[in-house]
C-alpha cells in the first residue's frame, strides 16, 4: 500500500477510535499549548515580546505579542505555531521510537510549567495547565506500562490536532478569509491569500504525520 494512502488511513483510524476514549477533549489541548508556545519562542527569537497567552476549552489559544513593525519578524511569529505543533508531533514519536517515554513525560511537564511562570497568568488557561501537569505526575508514577500507554495517547492526540487544526483552517480560509487566524494575518502580511497559506500548513502537517507514523511503525 502506498506510504501516503496508509498514513491518512491510519490516521483517520486513529482520529477515530482516540475519540472514544473518555476525557480525550481535554487533553486535545495540548496541541493548542504547543502552538501558542511556538508563536511565544518565536516571538522572543525575534526580540519581540510577549505579553500573555490564553488557552481555550474550544482548543483556540491566542498569543499577545508586541514586534517590531516591518520585516520578517511577523511572517516568522505567524508561521511558528500550526508548524511548531506538527514538529513536536515528529518529537514525540520519536520519543517513543527510542523508548524515552518517561523523559517526554517529564519533558511536557516542564513545557506547561514555563507557560504558567512567563505566559498564561489567569483564565482556563492557568487551571488546565495546572491540573495537566498532575496528571502527568500520576501516570509517571503508575508504572512504566501505564505511563508508556499514557505519552502514546497523548502523542496520537497531538498528532492528530496537529493536521485537524490546519484542515479546520483551511474551511475557514475558503469561507471566511478574514477570520482564519494565522492564515488571515499572513495574507495581511504578504501577497499570497490565506487559503494558499491554509494549505501549506496543512501539506506540512500531513508530511510530519508520515514520519511520525513512519517512526511508530519502525518501533513497532
Amino acid at each position: 500500500m502506498n506510504k501516503w494512502l496508509k498514513a491518512l488511513l491510519f490516521l483517520v483510524g486513529a482520529a477515530f477510535l482516540t475519540r472514544l476514549i473518555p476525557f480525550s477533549s481535554w487533553f486535545r489541548i495540548l496541541d493548542t499549548m504547543i502552538h501558542e508556545l511556538g508563536h511565544a519562542v518565536m516571538t522572543l527569537i525575534m526580540s519581540g515580546r510577549v505579553l500573555s497567552i490564553e488557552l481555550n476549552p474550544d482548543h483556540s489559544g491566542v498569543t499577545y505579542s508586541m514586534l517590531a513593525s516591518g520585516g520578517w519578524s511577523p511572517i516568522v511569529v505567524s508561521l511558528a505555531g500550526y508548524m511548531s505543533a506538527s514538529l513536536f508531533a515528529i518529537l514525540m514519536f520519536y520519543g517513543y521510537a527510542k523508548k524515552k517515554q518517561a523523559a517526554g513525560l517529564i519533558t511536557i511537564t516542564v513545557l506547561a510549567l514555563i507557560m504558567i511562570i512567563f505566559f498564561v497568568r489567569t483564565g482556563y488557561g492557568l487551571w488546565w495547565l495546572i491540573i495537566f501537569m498532575i496528571v502527568n505526575l500520576i501516570f509517571y508514577f503508575l508504572g512504566e506500562k501505564i505511563r508508556n500507554f499514557y505519552y502514546l495517547l497523548l502523542a496520537f492526540l497531538v498528532l492528530e490536532e496537529s493536521v485537524v487544526g490546519p484542515l479546520t483552517l483551511l474551511t475557514m480560509a475558503l469561507t471566511q478569509p478574514n477570520q482564519a487566524g494565522d492564515a488571515s494575518n499572513l495574507a495581511n502580511l504578504t501577497v499570497l491569500p490565506a487559503f494558499v497559506w491554509a494549505l501549506l500548513f496543512l501539506l506540512f502537517s500531513l508530511w510530519c504525520a508520515k514520519v511520525a507514523l513512519q517512526l511508530f511503525w519502525k518501533k513497532r
